[in-house]
Order: structure tokens, then C-alpha cells, then sequence
């Protein structure tokens, strides 16, 4: 009887390995939703629905995008984190993702543990961009005007936690300016309020902010990474604008939940390879200041843990806070 038991357990085992097998050699055989956690219109939906349409057609697939907004894009992680892990919920990760690690103290979720790391997609600079009428022109004007403005001036982000936030709290730091956050649900609102008159200035990715800037609604001082920008070679780095040392990036990748089969997240990562390295998906990022970058998972899982060590420190030092 125990024998029988016994053949009939290693049966049932080898059945439920055999189904999983199956169901990721026949991946994906359904639509596959990919959760932007920012609204439509930002940097980071742009990016998703330029990639979306690239592996739909690799993998002969309908890729949805949900933006699931809110908590600084803790909302849509924790769905992705706690979604089935079998290849069909994508999170379109960001710098925030490694930033709300050390920022926000109860996550639902852990950047390093809860997701698999596919793949890179983009990384590239934030632009300084100030509104029109701030009456400054470069980088060392603003840091005078902030010092002698009595009530301070006031940083849009695209919400708490994100690089847009983040590089502002370290050009507080390191400029000893106490500039106050204004945090928007996502890159569009914070740019129309930019524009509007309602906050004085903001770190914002290129994609976004040098259409308005070329239509003469913002004005650019400097660029954020440490060296320039193809993408606006005439701006120069806040460094070479004379705060040294300062540099900030922000990135975009795809994560799956803990879990995936290992095959399936190789499928996605082969896939992902062949979208990032089309000539016109490079030009469409490079044109507003992003690259377009590729990587192996286990370089992106270290990719992300530097990341987190990273912010952690900024955190820490620019004495940041969730509003």
C-alpha cells in the first residue's frame, strides 16, 4: 500500500512538473499586461508603449499597458509583486523602485526580492528646467535667487520617491538650499504646473521636458549625468556649471514576480534584446535623451542592488522625506 502511495504521489508530482513545463514552453499563449505605475503621457508610459509594441510583434502577442499611478509607484509594484508568476504581469521598473527601498519604511514589497530582473531598457539624464519668468539663465543664478528668496522656491517631481525627487533632495544637500517638494501624481501634472506658474523649477527627463523647452514653455539650465547629452549638446552638466560631484540618472527595466520559470524570463530578456537594438527604437529614445539599454538578467539584478545601495545613501544624507 505504501508502495502504491508512493508511485502515486511521484505520479502526481511528475504531472504537476510536466504542467509547468508545458505551460512555459507554450508561453505566452494569452495577452500579456504591462503595469506602467505612472500615468499615461509620462516618460515612463512612452517608453512602455514604444516597447510593448516591440515585443507584441516578436511575440506574436497582444501587450497591453496598465497604468496602475499612486505611492510613488509603490501601487503598481505591488500588484506586479504579488500577480501569478507565470510571465503574463510585467512592471515596468524605475530609479524609484531602488529609491522607495530606503525611502518609504512599511513596503508591501522588497526591490531585490520580490521581482525577477529581466532587462534594462532605458537610461539617461534629467534636465534642470526652470519656468520662463523665474528670471534666471544658468545654474549658479538659481542656487542665488533660492538662497535669497524668503519663502524658498518650490521643486515639482513626478512623486515622492522618484529620481525626479531625489536629484532635486541632492542638489539641496550638496547646494545647502532648503527649496521646497511639490509631488504630482506623475511627469505630466508637475510639467503643466511647471509651465503654469504654480512651482519654480524641476528635474525632469529629457523626453518629456525638451519639447516644452524648444517651445519656449521652460527653460533648460544644466543636465544631471556627468557628461552631456547628444540630445542637447549646448546644455552643460551641473557639474561643469560648478556643483561638483553631483550627478543623478534615471533608468527604466522590466521585472516579473518571484517565481517565473527561468525560461520564460530568458524568452523575455532574448526578446527584449532584439526590440532595444532596432535602429528606430534607438532613435526614438536617443532623440529625447535616453539610451536604450539592454542587459543579461543577472547584470540587471546587480544593476539593481547597486541602485538600492546607491539611493539608500542619498537618502540618508539629503535627509529626505515623504511628504
Amino acid at each position: 500500500m505504501r508502495k502504491g502511495t508512493l508511485l502515486r504521489s511521484f505520479a502526481a508530482l511528475g504531472f504537476t512538473f510536466g504542467m509547468t513545463a508545458a505551460g512555459a514552453a507554450d508561453w505566452p499563449a494569452q495577452t500579456i499586461t504591462m503595469v506602467v505605475p505612472y500615468p499615461p503621457g509620462g516618460p515612463t508610459d512612452i517608453v512602455a508603449r514604444v516597447v510593448a509594441q516591440g515585443l507584441g510583434e516578436r511575440l506574436k502577442q497582444t501587450v497591453i499597458v496598465d497604468n496602475r499611478a499612486g505611492a510613488g509607484g509603490n501601487i503598481g509594484a505591488e500588484i506586479v509583486a504579488t500577480s501569478k508568476p507565470d510571465g503574463y504581469t510585467l512592471l515596468v521598473a524605475t530609479t524609484a523602485h531602488a529609491i522607495n527601498m530606503s525611502l518609504f519604511k512599511d513596503l508591501t514589497y522588497d526591490t531585490t526580492s520580490s521581482f525577477e530582473a529581466v532587462s534594462l531598457l532605458t537610461e539617461g539624464p534629467l534636465v534642470l528646467v526652470t519656468r520662463p519668468d523665474l528670471g534666471v539663465d544658468n545654474v549658479q543664478q538659481l542656487i542665488a535667487r533660492a538662497k535669497e528668496t524668503d519663502k524658498g522656491l518650490t521643486f515639482a517631481s513626478s512623486g515622492n520617491g522618484q529620481s525626479t525627487h531625489l536629484a532635486a533632495e541632492l542638489f539641496n544637500s550638496m547646494t545647502g538650499l532648503k527649496m521646497i517638494h511639490v509631488p504630482y501624481r506623475g511627469s505630466a501634472p508637475a510639467m503643466t504646473d511647471l509651465m503654469g506658474g504654480q512651482v519654480d523649477i524641476m528635474f525632469n527627463t529629457m523626453l518629456s521636458s525638451m519639447p516644452h523647452v524648444e517651445g519656449g514653455k521652460l527653460k533648460a539650465l544644466a543636465i544631471t549625468s556627468a557628461k552631456r547629452s547628444p540630445a542637447a549638446p549646448g546644455l552643460p552638466t551641473i557639474e561643469e556649471a560648478g556643483l561638483k560631484g553631483y550627478e543623478a540618472t534615471a533608468w527604466n527595466g522590466i521585472m516579473v514576480p518571484a517565481g517565473t520559470p527561468a525560461d520564460i524570463v530568458a524568452t523575455l530578456n532574448s526578446t527584449l534584446k532584439d526590440v532595444l537594438q532596432q535602429p528606430e527604437v534607438k532613435e526614438k529614445f536617443a532623440a529625447q535623451g535616453f539610451d536604450a539599454k539592454w542587459m543579461t538578467s543577472p547584470d540587471f539584478k546587480k544593476y539593481i542592488k547597486n541602485e538600492v545601495d546607491k539611493w539608500s545613501d542619498v537618502v540618508q544624507s539629503s535627509g529626505a522625506t515623504v511628504n
